[in-house]
Parts: C-alpha cells; sequence; structure tokens
C-alpha cells in the first residue's frame, strides 16, 4: 500500500497540534515485517514533515516468531525512522521472559514462557530450549533492555499500554502486570475512560476503533498483519504489512 492510500477517518482520541504517533501493534519475532513497517512509517512522515514524530511499540515483541533477537536488535537501534522519538512499551511475553531468564526462576516459570512461544526465541539466540545451561546466550544487554521498557505513555487525549487497563483504576495507578495482561472487563468495557487506550495483546482481524479504546494486535505472526495506528489531532489512520 502507497503512502496515499492511507485513509484517514475521525478518531475517539486527539492529540495536540503538530503531533503524530505511529503506534505499531505486536511484532511477535517478526523483524523482517517490523523493518518493512519502519520503512513504510519513514516514508509516510518524510511527506508530511510533522513538527513531532513519535514511534510507539506496543509490546510483545517476542516470542511464537521465528527471530525475536533481530525484533529486539531492531528496536535497540539508535534511530528507528529518521527525525522520530521511539518509545517502547512492556507486553506480557517480555514479562515472561524476563521472569523465565531470572537466575531465581523455577521450573514451573520457565515451562509457563515455553509454553507460550519461548522456545523460538531462545532458538531465535542459538540457545535450546532443553538446556538451560544455553539460556546464557541472550546477552545482558537485550535482558537490560528489556527491563528497562515502559509500562505505559500517556500523551494528549491518548493512554498507551500493551493489553489495556483496569476501568476501575485511575490511569496513574494502574499496575504493570494489568497494563500487560488485561483482556476483561476493559475489552468490553461500556462506560468513559479517562483517555482513549490505545493497545494490542488481544489478536484481531482488523483494528478495532471503539469509544475507549484502539486495539491494533491484527496476529502478524498468526497470518495476519501487522498493524500501525496513526494519530493526529483528532484522526486516526492505519498502516499494515
Amino acid at each position: 500500500m502507497m503512502t496515499e492510500d492511507l485513509m484517514w477517518a475521525p478518531a475517539p482520541g486527539w492529540l495536540p497540534a503538530g503531533v503524530r504517533v505511529y503506534a505499531i501493534g505486536d511484532a511477535h519475532g517478526c523483524a523482517g515485517r517490523l523493518a518493512e513497517m519502519h520503512h513504510r512509517i519513514s516514508t509516510h512522515a518524510a511527506a508530511s514533515k510533522p513538527a513531532k514524530l513519535l514511534l510507539v511499540h506496543l509490546g510483545d515483541y517476542v516470542d511464537r516468531g521465528p527471530d525475536s533477537a533481530g525484533v529486539i536488535a531492531l528496536l535497540r537501534a539508535p534511530v528507528l525512522v529518521p527525525g522520530a522519538e521511539s518509545v517502547s512499551l512492556m507486553g506480557n511475553h517480555e514479562q515472561m521472559m524476563l521472569a523465565a531468564l531470572d537466575a531465581a526462576a523455577d521450573d514451573r516459570i520457565r515451562g509457563f514462557w515455553l509454553d507460550n512461544g519461548g522456545a523460538a526465541t531462545l532458538a531465535s539466540y542459538g540457545a535450546d530450549a532443553e538446556d538451560s545451561g544455553t539460556w546464557s546466550l541472550v546477552p545482558a544487554g537485550d535482558r537490560g533492555w528489556l527491563r528497562r521498557l515502559r509500562p505505559s505513555l500517556a500523551l494528549g487525549g491518548y493512554f498507551f499500554a500493551h493489553a489495556g487497563v483496569r476501568p476501575d483504576l485511575p490511569l496513574d495507578r494502574q499496575e504493570p502486570v494489568d497494563l500487560a495482561w488485561i483482556r476483561e472487563p476493559f475489552l468490553s468495557w461500556q462506560g468513559t475512560l479517562p483517555a482513549v487506550v490505545v493497545h494490542g495483546h488481544t489478536p484481531v482481524r482488523a483494528p478495532e476503533v471503539r469509544s475507549h479504546r484502539i486495539g491494533v494486535d491484527t496476529g502478524a505472526v498468526f497470518g495476519g498483519a501487522l498493524t500501525c495506528a496513526v494519530l493526529e489531532a483528532e484522526r486516526i489512520g492505519f498502516l499494515t504489512v
């Protein structure tokens, strides 16, 4: 899809004047598609050059797909999109990975990660899921980067988090575990929230735009698209690869 094919529509939230956000859903080890998305964003941004450009990755960079190590390498690069600031958020799969790689992890914690795609992540580093002695092949630098991931980001009328929020709590009191794992009652919430939540985590066939949330995990690792929500002023569009 070429840049001019981006179709703008009214958005449920808002951003300050001159700010544009590109919010990318769950990549899950699909490094090639994430690199292609960064290229698409670079091309789109260059065509109109907003005053401030922010790139937000919504978590779940690892597990299931073939190149989790490659995804992390991409995200650790000093420049992802020319002229853009970049924020990477913590997903539940990053939480699982860090817990399993901790020296104090027991078999239950390690097994839970492996059952949820961790073996593919280890393989991307040349490690063997059946031999925990090889797990040290995951570099300390990558582990440190994962530990520094932010749980959320608030900007204008939006709140960015991997999974969503607990509707009964103020946004500044949300727990990291909820931000990374929650589904209900957030997804089907019928009330209002202090901000529109932009999230991934729950795969859908196409991006979901509701009054209280925008869901952009379109199942890239399951054969769907990798989706990016483009937010500007009071409008929204989508890029997919």
